[in-house]
């Protein structure tokens, strides 16, 4: 297995650039070792742009929010702003079966403008791998399960918060109940939808990047849950 890269939860978190758009993988993808597959993806249409992105390296994570584990290296440096996408074969060796992997994308030119001492990064879905031969090491099974844990309780509280929301709603006149009702129930499926929800990219901003021993460490995106 490669090494692991810690990941700690910042206290704050700027608003998240977005520009790199994952259009392979996404939540619904099943890959199979051994086989070729292609990371593909787009300029979003929203500042900072693909050019500003520039060069980047590319590798297969797992993990959690807290803490992720590179398994495979794909590419040391590809222009995102010429290249769309990126054919590899996956290594069946490197993990288990499961929706547990993801691809990282790490600028090696472009800083973010809230803390240039770091790098950008953006992360894809989760997606699935079959034929996988390899076994988890005891970290990554635990930063699998953090992931697993974090996700249920996510989406524990949305679903909490719409109920509540609804039973205040039963509590006020009837026409005040309809549209009261209304609102929670789509605000409700709203914050589920984007607890669940896979599709795309998130860019993790740097100015949640600190520095501990020498390893950087940044928020991860829920996207990823």
């Amino acid at each position: 297995m490669f090494s692991s890269v810690l990941l700690l939860l910042a206290a704050a978190v700027s608003p998240a650039l977005a520009t790199v758009y994952v259009t392979a993988p996404v939540a619904t993808t099943s890959w199979a070792a051994g086989q070729q597959q292609t990371v593909s993806w787009k300029d979003d249409g929203t500042a900072p742009s693909l050019a500003n992105f520039g060069p980047s390296k590319v590798s297969v994570y797992v993990g959690s929010q807290t803490q992720q584990t590179m398994v495979q290296a794909i590419v040391a440096s590809v222009d995102l702003s010429t290249t769309s996408s990126i054919v590899f074969t996956p290594d069946a060796s490197t993990g288990q079966n499961g929706q547990y992997y993801f691809i990282r994308f790490e600028s090696l030119s472009f800083k973010d403008p809230n803390n240039p001492a770091y790098p950008a990064l953006a992360f894809s879905s989760k997606y699935t791998m079959t034929g996988m031969t390899g076994t988890f090491t005891a970290d990554e099974l635990a930063q699998i399960s953090a992931a697993a844990n974090s996700g249920s309780a996510t989406a524990t509280s949305a679903a909490s918060a719409q109920t509540s929301a609804a039973a205040s709603a039963t509590s006020t006149k009837m026409t005040s109940v309809k549209a009261s009702g209304t609102s929670s129930a789509a605000s409700g499926s709203s914050t589920a939808k984007a607890a669940s929800s896979g599709n795309g990219a998130s860019t993790v901003p740097i100015s949640a990047l600190t520095c501990v021993a020498g390893v950087a460490v940044a928020v991860f995106s829920a996207m990823l849950m």
